[in-house]
């Protein structure tokens, strides 16, 4: 059975954002319901009902969802990739891709159930249980899936699947999944890992970092890279607050800042740091933005993050 994960890397990733700018396998079992005759069935109704083991637990559907809410980013962005996009009638305030998610002003960090039943719908997915926000679902007969910010890429990909059952869309749902792979496979091989260059990944000025034990930690490490923050006293659940005297003691060769859109962070804004002129980073041009919202999420958009990742250390690694 697959292991209930915890929200609170995700949680804590997405208040970090937000102050500081201002499971294995597959447990889809789709079965003909009973007494059912063998007919095709018509496709809205094709492999329903269905039940997926979430974060939530077995969440079981009746049938196909036609009216999807989508309070977490991540998941708005792959509700479109694996073709249930016309099946979404509301998304949160923080899903901004793609242009044409229905975006409103829905609270995935204040959730309010009655605002999110004033949608009429028949499956909600979340990613954090705040407020107890499943049970209070529940208690209106509503379903959620409740699908965690994602530890490492099989959960990622899990999850991607696992949305795809739950809304239909299982066959595309596993068509993105094995693209991701391919791709995340290929950047993986071709990256020069022999070069034992350091990092820093800034998830905000204060500056909070990430740890390889992250989600983003464990896409780095695909590149072969060392993450100073690895080293930092109080890991933070992987969430690390490091001192700028930190950061100067240790000098990563490379940047990659996750702050640039909210922030505003840049080359020009680090030099003017104590103590942080002087970082090999910085001198030798090595210092990366980041598109703030692939370095947050987990969805299938990850490849773009990891071809951007790969990109400069293959430039890093030309110049060492």
């Amino acid at each position: 059975m697959r292991p209930r994960r915890t929200a609170l890397a995700g949680a804590l990733l997405g208040t970090l954002i937000l102050a500081g700018c201002g499971q294995t396998g597959t447990t889809a079992t789709p079965s003909a319901a009973p007494g059912a005759s063998s007919a095709p069935a018509p496709a809205s109704a094709a492999g329903f009902p269905v039940t997926v083991e979430a974060g939530n637990g077995k969440v079981t559907l009746a049938k196909k969802p036609e009216r999807i809410v989508s309070l977490s980013a991540t998941h708005t962005e792959t509700l479109f990739a694996i073709g249930a996009g016309p099946q979404v009638v509301a998304v949160d305030d923080q899903s901004n891709y793609p242009a044409e998610a229905p975006k409103t002003d829905l609270s995935g960090f204040k959730p309010n159930v009655e605002a999110i039943v004033a949608q009429k719908p028949d499956l909600v997915i979340v990613s954090n249980d705040i407020d107890q926000i499943v049970a209070e679902l529940g208690k209106v007969n509503v379903p959620v899936l409740l699908e965690p910010a994602a530890t490492k890429l099989d959960e990622a990909y899990e999850e991607i699947a696992e949305i795809g059952a739950a809304t239909g869309n299982k066959a595309k749902a596993d068509e993105v999944v094995s693209g991701m792979k391919t791709a995340m496979d290929k950047l993986a091989a071709e990256a020069p890992k022999d070069k034992k260059l350091t990092y820093y990944h800034e998830l905000d000025q204060t500056p909070y970092a990430a740890t390889s034990q992250t989600f983003i930690g464990q896409v780095y490490s695909l590149f072969g890279l060392t993450n100073i923050a690895d080293k930092a006293p109080d890991q933070a659940g992987g969430y690390p607050k490091l001192s700028a005297e930190f950061v100067a003691q240790a000098d990563p060769d490379m940047i990659f800042l996750g702050d640039v859109k909210c922030c505003q962070q840049s080359k020009d804004t680090l030099a003017k740091r104590p103590g942080w002129k002087g970082l090999s980073a910085i001198k030798n041009d090595q210092v990366i933005q980041l598109d703030d919202d692939l370095a947050s999420r987990w969805g299938p958009r990850v490849v773009q993050l990891a071809e951007s990742i790969g990109a400069a250390v293959a430039k890093a690694g030309a110049k060492s």
